[in-house]
């Protein structure tokens, strides 16, 4: 019955459609769901919405999907790494949306969490506030910050068990951890998959009721 959720990446990634919003986690190298990106780049979805702190590095997946014509918006923090999301954002090819890296994170932990918003003053006198509501509160400056939440994530952990219960250990748990309540349908790479009830209950990192697709990387030839 578990089993289910367990599939190839080009099976999973068949739920992404024309239009849809994708949240990729990783940061640069670490926590990548490279398997699951390549299989995305093989499908024809376009005007696509991607919301990654980074989009990838040169030579990526990632920046493979960049280079593709089919990414109408993204969300990130840096795009140094991926010199193809710095061109669009020169020529305006596609809309990309600055937004700093803390304020990011936190926009898609309130979209999970079923927030409207959070107050920050990160940005409050600089270009990030244009176009936003300001609010004062004991004469203090905040911004108000919407909550991003998207169609289908795309994150990587190191163990999953048949249920989807998740071990994400170290620095890889990055965006990967937010993103995952923050989708309507989830995807994760998993580097093992195990038993479910051999995952100690207090090393889940996120629970399976928030994933819907296991790909597992030995698996794939």
């Amino acid at each position: 019955m578990s089993i289910k959720k367990v599939c190839t990446a080009q099976e999973a990634v068949k739920v992404v459609k024309e239009g849809d919003s994708l949240m990729i986690g990783g940061f640069l190298a670490g926590g990548v769901p490279n398997i699951l990106v390549n299989a995305l780049n093989e499908t024809t979805a376009g005007n696509l919405t991607v919301i990654s702190t980074d989009t990838g590095v040169a030579g990526s997946p990632s920046h493979e999907l960049m280079k593709s014509g089919r990414v109408k918006k993204v969300y990130a923090s840096y795009i140094g790494a991926n010199p193809e999301t710095g061109r669009l954002y020169i020529t305006g090819e596609a809309d990309i949306e600055l937004v700093p890296q803390g304020t990011l994170a936190e926009r898609i932990r309130s979209g999970g969490a079923g927030l409207g918003g959070f107050l920050t003053p990160t940005g409050v006198g600089t270009i990030i506030e244009k176009g936003k509501q300001k609010i004062t509160i004991d004469d203090k400056v905040y911004l108000l910050e919407l909550p991003l939440k998207a169609h289908v994530a795309l994150i990587k952990a190191h163990i999953a068990d048949e249920v989807g219960n998740l071990v994400i250990t170290g620095s890889s748990r990055n965006f990967n951890v937010v993103m995952a309540s923050a989708a309507d349908y989830v995807i994760v790479e998993v580097d093992k998959l195990v038993k479910t009830g051999e995952i100690c209950p207090n090393d889940i990192t996120v629970p399976g009721i928030f994933v819907n697709a296991i790909v597992v990387k030995e698996e794939i030839s």
